[in-house]
């Protein structure tokens, strides 16, 4: 499922437009599509009343459509225009059929939007489209009626919500949401999916999401880089796992990293990769882990290097490792490293040495803080490098701050992956996968469970499990992403919001991958 931002869709509908539609077209085929929603929704129309708050551009276009659909169909409709509206012709065919016509000027205290509201079963949201400017004006008409229009969210009995295309007061490039914004049942949305519908706090604030085709030329949507990984995706892309196969027909990762302050990140990152699919592990740590690790997971083969004074790995640790990253297809270098001055120098002196791990690897954790720091980092990566950031260590891969990251998280993951020349995993709510030719794709899931110590450290081992089974660096990014987050997503109704271990991501994502190929 491809998503748009507001620009792109502009030029879909001007793509329609001259494929031969036309702007009246596009509105018409709208204007049913949530006619029809609205129907459903509601069940029967006979005695039902709905009011459509229909703004002054197109949105309210398509809602002055709806309405005319709705009273032929037999409802009770009534269109309230906080500020008049462009379309004589629309209004002048819902007078036609006694519809009551509502301007918010000859209202100016709200008492016949309060009445209309009273006995709604069913509010139209069709103020503003994609092309609304936030923060609202809390004076503006539009804000006043959103007021009214949640105050009846209290009620007894609240009237059903639909948004036409998008709630008003989404932001639908960056998910942004004004506080006026009333959260509807469905949101009826036209051609393909807006950005701002999966990016937090915008993706709990449009219910559930219906896309309706209203004649964009599929082949110009060939070039909208952006998609939703669906799992259906996630099912044709899997590895395959042949009857024949023997562990190093699913190739072998190796995870370097740990610290005496963090034992089991390497451990974790293992057991995702293993849990993955991956034929065999190597934690290539210093000897202290090695030690205290061995009998946590015994699957694993043990590669102990140099240690520093601190307990981290020692920067002399990237000579023992040069002989090892050819004989991995795949590797995770990162998890629990501690930052330090031998961090530092073993990043430094390692990174170039990964391009012999044939598969991919995945650069995690204090590895990227120890990259940010570099004046050469992006020479010292190449394509089939992954990093993996939370907005922290993106912030400082990017040298901006968290605030600006959180608020463009797709343009940030977009800017790193064409920066560092290679694939990069924003991590929270709704991760972003980007490559740095340009397209990108979001994680469906937005789940608390997942905000927890360790839950990197399984995605990063997952992730490399999938590059030691062939899987291309951005494929094996995004199904890492996914199934790592689909985990949480199956976990909630038996944990909740709260209380989920790392370990228990990689426990239970087997399953998870079993039920997803056997839907």
């Amino acid at each position: 499922m491809k998503l748009v931002t507001a620009a792109e869709m502009r030029q879909l509908e001007a793509a329609a437009i001259a494929a031969g539609s036309s702007e009246s077209q596009l509105m018409e085929e709208a204007g049913l599509a949530v006619a029809q929603e609205s129907w459903m929704l509601l069940g029967t129309l006979e005695g039902r009343h709905i009011l459509v708050l229909a703004g002054p551009g197109n949105n309210g276009g398509d809602g002055l459509v709806a309405a005319r659909y709705l009273a032929d169909w037999g409802a009770e409709v009534a269109v309230y225009l906080p500020k008049g509206h462009r379309e004589p012709t629309r209004l002048d065919e819902l007078r036609a059929r006694d519809v009551p016509i509502i301007e918010g000027p000859a209202d100016p205290a709200g008492q016949q939007l309060a009445a209309q509201l009273a006995t709604a079963d069913l509010v139209v949201d069709a103020l503003l489209g994609i092309g609304q400017h936030l923060p609202l004006d809390p004076a503006d008409p539009i804000a006043r009626a959103l007021t009214a229009l949640a105050a009846t969210r209290t009620s007894y009995q609240p009237p059903k919500i639909v948004a036409v295309d998008i709630p008003t007061g989404l932001d639908s490039d960056t998910g942004a949401v004004d506080p006026h914004l009333v959260t509807p049942d469905l949101t009826v949305t036209f051609g393909l999916p807006k950005v701002g519908m999966y990016q937090a706090p915008g993706s709990d604030a449009v219910g559930r999401v219906q896309v309706i085709d209203i004649g964009i030329p599929k082949e110009a949507t060939e070039a909208v880089s952006l998609e939703l990984i669906t799992s259906r995706w996630v099912r044709q892309h899997l590895p395959g796992r042949p009857p024949d196969a023997n562990k190093g027909t699913f190739g072998r990762v190796l995870v370097v990293g740990g610290s005496r302050r963090y034992r089991g990140a390497v451990a974790l990152a293992a057991a995702g990769a293993y849990r993955a699919g991956a034929g065999l592990v190597t934690i290539a740590a210093t000897e202290e882990l090695v030690q205290g690790l061995a009998g946590a997971l015994p699957e694993a083969t043990w590669l102990p290097l140099p240690a520093s004074p601190e307990g981290t790995l020692a920067g002399e640790a990237a000579i023992a490792l040069r002989n090892h990253w050819p004989q991995a297809r795949a590797a995770v270098f990162g998890p629990g490293l501690d930052l330090a001055d031998d961090t530092r120098a073993l990043t430094w002196a390692a990174l170039p040495d990964t391009a012999d791990c044939p598969g991919g690897i995945v650069v995690d954790a204090d590895a990227l803080n120890a990259l940010a720091a570099m004046d050469d980092a992006a020479q010292r990566l190449h394509p089939r490098v992954i990093l993996t950031p939370h907005p922290g260590e993106m912030a400082r891969l990017l040298h901006t701050t968290v605030a600006d990251i959180q608020r463009d998280r797709l343009g940030s993951a977009r800017a790193a992956a064409q920066r560092f020349g290679c694939v990069v995993v924003l991590k929270g709510a709704h991760t972003v996968v980007a490559a740095p030719q340009g397209q990108a794709a979001l994680c469906p899931f937005a789940n608390p469970l997942l905000a927890t110590a360790g839950s990197g450290d399984v995605l990063a081992g997952i992730v490399a499990g999938y590059l030691a089974q062939g899987a291309e660096p951005f494929t094996a990014a995004r199904l890492g992403v996914y199934l790592h987050a689909a985990v949480a997503e199956a976990l909630a109704a038996e944990y909740g919001r709260a209380g989920l271990l790392a370990s228990e991501i990689a426990a239970r994502l087997p399953r998870i991958v079993r039920d997803l190929t056997q839907t």
